[in-house]
C-alpha cells in the first residue's frame, strides 16, 4: 500500500508528466491565430545574381599590380604596375567559370564570381549578393587597365585602389 505522503508525490508527478505532454502536443501543432492581425508578411525572396557586364575570360591572365589612394596618383600607379610585369600576379580561370584571385588578408587565392548589380556596376568576390563586403568594385575596365577597390572599409583603406595593367605576352 501507498502512504498517503508518498501518494501526494505520485500524484503530483503524474499531473506534472501529464502537462508536459500536453504542452509538447500543443507546441508541436498549428492553432489558427484567434488575433485580429493580417497573416505575417512573406519574406523577399533572394534576387538572382545579375551577369556582370564583364566577361571572366576578360581578367583571366598576368599582370602588374600597384595601388593609390589619391586619384592623382593613377597615372603613376599605373607606370609603377606596368613595372612590376617582371614579377606579374596572376589571375586565373576557375573550375565554375570564376576567377581565382585573393580575397583581403587571404594567403590562398580562390575562386571568385564577376557579379553585377541593378545600377550597372561590376564586382569580383564569392557567391553571394552583389556589393557584400568581401567583395572588390571594378571601378573602370578598359581591357589593358583594371582599377578595383574593396567594399569594406577596413580593407579599402589598407590596399587602397588597386591597378592592374596587362602584362604583354610572353615571348
Amino acid at each position: 500500500m501507498i502512504s498517503s505522503r508518498n501518494a501526494r508525490t505520485v500524484a503530483n508527478l503524474a499531473i506534472a508528466s501529464a502537462l508536459t505532454i500536453l504542452l509538447a502536443a500543443c507546441s508541436s501543432m498549428s492553432l489558427p491565430s484567434l488575433s485580429s492581425s493580417s497573416a505575417p508578411e512573406a519574406e523577399p525572396g533572394v534576387a538572382p545574381e545579375m551577369p556582370a557586364t564583364i566577361r571572366a575570360d576578360e581578367i583571366v591572365g598576368r599582370w602588374g599590380l600597384a595601388s593609390f589612394q589619391n586619384p592623382n596618383d593613377r597615372p603613376r600607379t599605373e607606370a609603377a604596375a606596368r613595372g612590376q610585369c617582371k614579377q606579374p600576379y596572376v589571375i586565373g580561370a576557375g573550375q565554375s567559370g570564376g576567377v581565382v584571385m585573393h580575397l583581403a588578408d587571404q594567403a590562398t587565392p580562390q575562386e571568385l564570381r564577376l557579379k553585377g548589380s541593378p545600377g550597372g556596376k561590376n564586382y569580383i568576390g564569392p557567391p553571394g549578393p552583389a556589393g557584400s563586403e568581401q567583395d572588390r568594385e571594378i571601378v573602370s575596365f578598359d581591357g589593358r587597365v583594371l582599377v578595383t577597390r574593396f567594399i569594406e572599409k577596413d580593407a579599402a583603406v589598407r590596399y587602397g585602389n588597386m591597378v592592374y595593367v596587362r602584362c604583354a605576352p610572353r615571348a
